[in-house]
């Protein structure tokens, strides 16, 4: 088997030629690609599988060059999750060799896979987070009967209210977005991702009608928007945020059932609800309350000076959460913009 290391960015039919892979995503295409490299400087180093010219497997990675946190590779930073699109694990293992191989020629500190788990079941993960994706494929009545009672109440509550939720692909809705993002990472004791990022995402993904931006207004004022992708039929809920100040409209409800029903009347069949902490119990509720099905995302790391499997980086501390919490967002939109591209 040759294996070739492309660029989609690169590559202007990237998304056509995925397409027929099975289990492809909207974070393996050239647009996420796009945002990843131009945002944060790194490096795409997808490895392919053809034959007479036509993609027959793939494995996305990233190069992440960093004087703070060393070289290595992922697939895919930033990212909630990115399955190896291979038939069998043959192919996977001469892909594994394949990025090793490569890993050691570029001065890798290490391999990180985000999924995986069917092939890479016998090795030790270095982390887990859960997944919860809600099937679509009855449309969105049928999905409202598997809500949890208080999500449903929730819903019926929000839209007796004075918001108004709009389906947006506009930077000021973007604009909008990132005001809630910074509160909401300063409540969560964290720094928001830079503008440039999220400004990327815009002009890279939401304006080119490969995601919205759904945003919930009391009057003119955004109180909550969460941002969507989607590729083939399956999209993802990949951002969300809120003013708690406005938490009694219960507007993160109501954005997300417009996005639900919105994505099915497009006949998309599923919405991935991305990927959740183990800590954060509260978002996994939330999320389980709208009847999404829960399974687990398994991370994986080869060091390549060790040639095992190991273990993940400590979480951030809760000392560490508590300071950000306190600051200012202006401080914290400028630690996030030194400090992001070198976590990836």
């Amino acid at each position: 088997m040759n294996i070739e290391i492309l660029d989609p960015t690169q590559i202007p039919d990237w998304d056509a030629r995925i397409a027929s892979l099975r289990g492809a995503t909207f974070f393996h295409t050239r647009a996420w690609a796009e945002v990843l490299s131009q945002s944060y400087g790194y490096a795409p180093r997808y490895f392919v599988l053809s034959d007479s010219g036509k993609l027959k497997a793939l494995y996305p990675m990233m190069e992440v060059s960093s004087f703070l946190t060393g070289r290595r590779g992922v697939s895919l930073p930033f990212t909630d999750y990115c399955e190896p699109l291979v038939p069998h694990n043959e192919v996977f293992q001469v892909f594994c060799d394949a990025i090793k191989q490569e890993g050691k020629r570029r001065g890798w500190r290490y391999v990180e896979f985000r999924s995986g788990s069917e092939l890479l079941q016998d090795k030790p993960p270095s982390a887990f987070f859960y997944r919860h994706v809600l099937d679509l494929s009855g449309g969105a009545d049928q999905a409202f009967l598997g809500f949890r009672d208080s999500t449903r109440r929730n819903i019926r509550k929000a839209g007796k209210g004075p918001l108004e939720v709009r389906v947006e692909n506009t930077l000021d809705a973007m604009k909008d977005f990132y005001r809630l993002n910074c509160l909401t990472r300063r409540e969560h004791g964290l720094p928001p991702q830079p503008w440039h990022f999220f400004e990327t995402v815009y002009s890279r993904v939401i304006a080119r009608q490969s995601g919205h931006v759904v945003v919930a207004y009391n009057g003119r004022e955004a109180v909550a928007a969460n941002v969507y992708f989607h590729f083939g039929d399956r999209a993802v809920y990949k951002y969300g945020a809120s003013d708690k100040a406005h938490q009694n409209l219960r507007a993160s409800n109501l954005v997300m059932w417009e996005a639900i029903r919105l994505y099915a009347a497009r006949s998309v069949k599923s919405l991935c609800f991305g990927r959740t902490e183990p800590g954060n119990e509260g978002l996994r509720q939330f999320k389980a309350g709208w009847g999404a099905d829960e399974s687990i995302i398994n991370y994986y790391r080869y060091g390549l000076a060790a040639g095992a499997f190991v273990l993940g980086p400590k979480a951030v501390s809760a000392r560490a959460n508590h300071v950000f919490s306190l600051m200012p967002i202006p401080a914290l939109r400028a630690i996030g913009g030194l400090l992001y591209r070198h976590m990836g």
